[in-house]
C-alpha cells in the first residue's frame, strides 16, 4: 500500500495550516511525523484520512486518486491522543465495533479481538465500560479498536502520550512487530525525537505546517538538511553559536579558538553557525581528546531529571543546554566551563543550510 501527497496544501479561513507538500510515504514500516505542538502533524493526518479536503493538490493511495473521497469510503483507522470510545459499549464491543460493522461472524470477531486486547493489557477488562477504566486503559481501548480493523492506512496521532512510562516503553517495542504482519501504511505522529529514533522507519520533520525533510530516521538525525530540521530533531533545541573559520581554526566571538575537526577541513573560510546537541555538551571541562573543546557560560537553571543533570547556561548571549548522566551540582549565576565534543557537531551556513558534519564533509 502506498500513500502519496502531490502538492497538497490546507488553508482554513485564510490561515495556512499546511504549506504545499509533496511526499511519498513508505508502504511498510513506520512513517513518523515529528514536530512540536502546532507543527501541523494532526492537520496532515486529517488530510491523509480524508477527514478534510486539501485546498490544493492531490492525494493518491495505492495508485488511485482519492482526493475528495470521504473517510467513510476508505479503509482507514485513526487514533488520537485524546481517547475516543463508545460509552455505552463494554471494552470488547468497543474493540469489536468496526468488525461488527463489516459483518464478520461472532467467532471471527472473538478470534481477532482477544489477541489485540491481550497485547494492550486489556484482557481482564473486556466486560467493563470505558467509564470504569483509567485514562491510560481507555486510550489502549481506542488503540485496540484501530488495530483490530486491519486497515490499509493506520494513523496514530501521539497515541502513547497518555500512557504510563512502562507501558509506553513496551508498546514502542511491540507496535512495529504488530504492523509487520501485513503490508499497510502506518503514520505515527510524535513530539519526541527519542520516540522517532526508537521506532526507526522514515521520518518527516515538520515545522509550522511545512515538511522540512523526509527520509530514513537515522539519516535525518545524523545529517539534517538545515538548522531548522536539526532543531526539530533536538530536544532541548540544538545549541548554536556563530563562528568564523580561518584555516584550521574556528574563531568564536569572545576570542576563543577551536581546532577544527576532520569533516570541516575542506569548508571554505568564512562565517558559519556551529551546532551541537545538548547530550554532547558535558559538565566540566575535560580535554579527553584533541576533539574536545571548552565553552564558558553563566548558569541560568540547573536541575536533576531522573538519572540526568540538565544545565541551562548563557554562552556568548546564546541559550545553551548541557545534559549528562549523573548528578552535577551547579548554582544559578555560577560561571562554569563545559566540554564540547566536536566529533558530534554540525556546521550550518548563516542561511541555515547544512554545510558539513564533523565526521565527514558534505
Amino acid at each position: 500500500m502506498s500513500l502519496e501527497l502531490k502538492g497538497v496544501s490546507l488553508s482554513v479561513d485564510g490561515e495556512t495550516h499546511i504549506y504545499e507538500t509533496s511526499i511519498a510515504l513508505q508502504p511498510t514500516g513506520f512513517n513518523i511525523l515529528l514536530g512540536t505542538t502546532l507543527a501541523g502533524k494532526t492537520s496532515l493526518m486529517r488530510l491523509m484520512a480524508g477527514l478534510v479536503e486539501p485546498s490544493s493538490g492531490e492525494i493518491w493511495f495505492n495508485g488511485q486518486n482519492v482526493t475528495g473521497v470521504p473517510v467513510q469510503k476508505r479503509n482507514v483507522s485513526m487514533v488520537y491522543q485524546e481517547f475516543i470510545n463508545y460509552p455505552n459499549f463494554n471494552v470488547f464491543d468497543n474493540i469489536a465495533s468496526p468488525l461488527k460493522l463489516a459483518g464478520l461472524k461472532a467467532d471471527e470477531i472473538k478470534k481477532r479481538v482477544e489477541p489485540v486486547a491481550e497485547l494492550l493489557r486489556l484482557g481482564s477488562f473486556l466486560s467493563r465500560k470505558p467509564a470504569e477504566l483509567s485514562g491510560g486503559q481507555q486510550q489502549r481501548c481506542a488503540m485496540a479498536r484501530a488495530l483490530v480493523k486491519d486497515s490499509d492506512l493506520v494513523l496514530l496521532d501521539e497515541p502513547l502520550a497518555n500512557l504510563d512510562y512502562k507501558l509506553r516503553e513496551e508498546l514502542r517495542e511491540e507496535l512495529p512487530k504488530l504492523f509487520s504482519a501485513r503490508e499497510r501504511t502506518v503514520v505515527y505522529a510524535t513530539t519526541e525525537p527519542s520516540e522517532a529514533l526508537l521506532l526507526d522507519g522514515y521520518t518527516a520533520a515538520m515545522y509550522e505546517g511545512r515538511v522540512t525533510q523526509y527520509g530514513p530516521t537515522g539519516d535525518i538525525y545524523r545529517s539534517p538538511r538545515d538548522a531548522l530540521t536539526a532543531g526539530v530533531f533536538s530536544d532541548p533545541p540544538m545549541n548554536l553559536v556563530g563562528v568564523k573559520k580561518e584555516g584550521d581554526q574556528f574563531k568564536l566571538p569572545d576570542g576563543l579558538s577551536w581546532q577544527i575537526s576532520a569533516g570541516y577541513r575542506n569548508v571554505p573560510d568564512g562565517d558559519y553557525q556551529f551546532g551541537i546537541r545538548s547530550h554532547h555538551v558535558r559538565p566540566h571541562y575535560s580535554a579527553s581528546s584533541s576533539d574536545v573543546h571548552a565553552v564558558h557560560g553563566s548558569v541560568q537553571v540547573s536541575e536533576i531529571a531522573g538519572s540526568e543533570s540538565i544545565v541551562h547556561f548563557d554562552m556568548l548571549g546564546q541559550p545553551w543546554v548541557s545534559i549528562d548522566h549523573g548528578v552535577h551540582d551547579y548554582s544559578v549565576g555560577q560561571k562554569a566551563t563545559f566540554s564540547v565534543e566536536m566529533e558530534h557537531s554540525m556546521l550550518f551556513s548563516l542561511g541555515g543550510d547544512l554545510v558539513a558534519t564533523a565526521g565527514q564533509g558534505l
